[in-house]
């Protein structure tokens, strides 16, 4: 079965072949890639005082508005399973734990966050959104709402509240506002660049 639906008008929607073993191939071969560049944006560090932004949240947005729900969710389990497995897949991997063990820790529930990221935003690119910046901002906004929420409910649950907000929510919130303008901004360009079809 194929992994993304040929109704989609995620940004690489145009470019998958119309059915059959090679739009399967094709698919597996951007997922492996999409996973890839997940690794590459954990690895990808800044340093902001006491914590260390990536460039990930960006490149899940990206790939969510690339490839739509489907493909897109296909990606990130992906890329959650390679970590599961114990591969170095993860921001301060190996650094601070392996496998399960690093996905149950701190960066838990914004894992599983991203998880929902791609489902909402590749749910609205899948539906045209990613035409109209407005629609493709307030999708993202959405998006980056729920996975702070599931983040900061976990890391609450293991450090409290108070330094949850402090030290997991707080800091993030410009720069992953600017993420999120930055891909918000990007899609409909794209779209714009792109040839019209008929």
């Amino acid at each position: 079965m194929a992994v993304a639906s040929s109704s989609s008008t995620a940004l690489i929607s145009a470019a998958l072949p119309e059915k059959g073993a090679m739009r399967l191939a094709t698919q597996l071969l951007l997922a492996v890639a999409g996973s890839l560049l997940l690794i590459a944006s954990a690895k990808t560090k800044v340093m902001l005082g006491p914590v260390d932004m990536s460039l990930q949240t960006l490149a899940v947005l990206g790939i969510a508005a690339a490839y739509g729900m489907r493909l897109g969710l296909a990606t990130i389990l992906l890329y959650m399973a390679q970590g599961a497995m114990g591969y170095p897949v993860f921001q301060s991997t190996p650094e601070k734990g392996l496998g399960i063990a690093y996905m149950l820790g701190s960066t838990g529930g914004y894992l599983a966050g991203f998880v929902a990221m791609v489902a909402i935003v590749g749910w609205a690119v899948d539906r045209g959104w990613g035409r109209s910046i407005v629609k493709m901002l307030g999708a993202m906004l959405v998006a980056e709402v729920v996975m702070m929420a599931m983040g900061f409910s976990w890391l609450s649950l293991l450090i409290g509240a108070e330094k949850s907000w402090q030290f997991g929510v707080v800091p993030f919130i410009v720069p992953d506002l600017i993420k999120v303008a930055l891909a918000a901004a990007a899609v409909p360009a794209i779209w714009a660049l792109l040839p019209k079809k008929g």
